[in-house]
């Protein structure tokens, strides 16, 4: 099949789906999943023969037929609402796409995307993904049949921070951390303790405390999470481009294409989490803002409020917002109501968003768009998902 043709629309409508995938991951609570597509579909590559890799090829019945592959087909059928939303985005753009959100979204490391990868319609032959039940000599034959290295076999090892086993798929059953859900180094953590009640280590993960070669980067990655996420993010990108010449082209499309996004964010960015924080507000009895400020003592509240409103809106598939820190916090609070109230009118709008210095009735406009993030209660109750887009505005 013919490769993708990376032009601006094209760059366009991956940052739609990115987002679409963001409010899908978050929804569905399967980055665990997601990042096992990409994977898979990638980790196939064969560096001698220039074969398998991340050219969507394990859509192909064949392939997600292989056992290594068990389960994946729910992953599969997610990735089809986005692909039917955006029908030019090859599905080995998509898969790769959707692991580098479902990384992102848990709170891992931004991995580099750069996209137009070919499609695949053949498939390689079963056998070249790790066998969990094989230990080093296994694992470096599949590594460096791919090109990667030590190095990259021990940070992407650290993947298994997310998700667990399942029996039915791969004959275990167990999480190998606390956090199923929360992308760290709490894999490495464990992995080096000489007993973790409860959390699964298969063959293939103690051979990485076992060999002398690979135990270094996993006693690196337990005492600085940094560290890991460093080099996570720089073998995820390699992993996720096996095989793959990006177009030339691409590269000036996208910084261009950047450059666009960020200002059409500035125009809104003053008063965004000001909508977002109601949502926020809800939400914080599960999130517990507390937790986060007790990691990050330096951070003030008022940027660790909006910043929240700012991630809950990228996290429920929203545009980008940029964050510029440095608010100061304040021990004096304002008279009560300051904010919209909902029963009032047009005159009633615009004094509030006049007094804190929003004039344009286009920026009023859009951010009560934003108060549709507001209606969880109503979501729960319907049990529609929470998604931010277009669809609060009336046809």
């Amino acid at each position: 099949m013919a490769a993708a043709i990376v032009d601006a629309e094209y760059l366009k409508e991956i940052e739609k789906a990115r987002r679409d995938l963001r409010a899908l991951i978050s929804s569905k609570n399967c980055a665990p999943i997601m990042l096992r597509l990409a994977w898979h579909d990638a980790g196939t590559y064969d560096a001698t023969t220039k074969t398998g890799g991340p050219d969507g090829s394990i859509r192909n019945e064949v392939e997600y037929k292989h056992a290594a592959n068990s389960g994946l087909t729910i992953a599969i059928d997610l990735c089809e609402e986005i692909k039917a939303r955006h029908p030019k985005i090859t599905y080995a753009d998509l898969y790769q796409l959707a692991g580098v959100v479902a990384v992102e979204v848990t709170g891992g490391p931004t991995v580099d995307f750069v996209p137009g990868r070919k499609d695949s319609s053949s498939s390689p032959e079963e056998g070249r993904l790790p066998d969990a039940k094989q230990g080093p000599p296994h694992l470096r034959d599949v590594f460096y049949r791919m090109g990667l290295a030590d190095k990259d076999m021990v940070a992407l090892s650290g993947g298994h921070t997310l998700g667990r086993a399942h029996p039915d798929r791969s004959g275990f059953d167990g999480p190998w951390t606390k956090e199923p859900l929360k992308f760290d180094n709490s894999y490495f953590v464990e992995l080096i303790k000489e007993d973790s009640e409860g959390l699964l280590k298969l063959p293939t993960d103690r051979a990485l405390v076992e060999d002398s070669q690979f135990r270094p980067y996993v006693e690196l990655y337990a005492k600085d999470g940094e560290a890991f996420f460093i080099d996570y993010a720089e073998s995820h990108k390699k992993l996720s481009e096996l095989g793959f010449t990006p177009p030339s082209s691409c590269f000036k499309l996208a910084v261009k294409n950047s450059t666009v996004l960020a200002q059409g964010a500035v125009g809104v960015a003053v008063a965004a989490a000001v909508v977002i924080l109601s949502y926020f507000y809800e939400v914080s009895r599960r999130l517990n803002a507390e937790n986060i400020k007790v990691k990050h003592p330096a951070i003030t509240y008022p940027d660790l409020y909006q910043l929240a409103g700012v991630v809950a809106l990228e996290m429920l598939g929203g545009p980008k917002i940029e964050f510029v820190p440095r608010r100061k916090d304040s021990p004096i609070s304002p008279d009560e109501g300051c904010l919209r109230d909902g029963k009032q009118g047009a005159s009633d709008l615009r004094d509030v968003f006049h007094r804190v210095g929003i004039s344009d009735d286009k920026d009023i406009v859009a951010l009560t768009g934003g108060l549709k993030l507001a209606r969880r209660a109503d979501s729960e109750k319907s049990g529609k998902t929470l998604k931010n887009s277009h669809v609060y505005f009336p046809k």
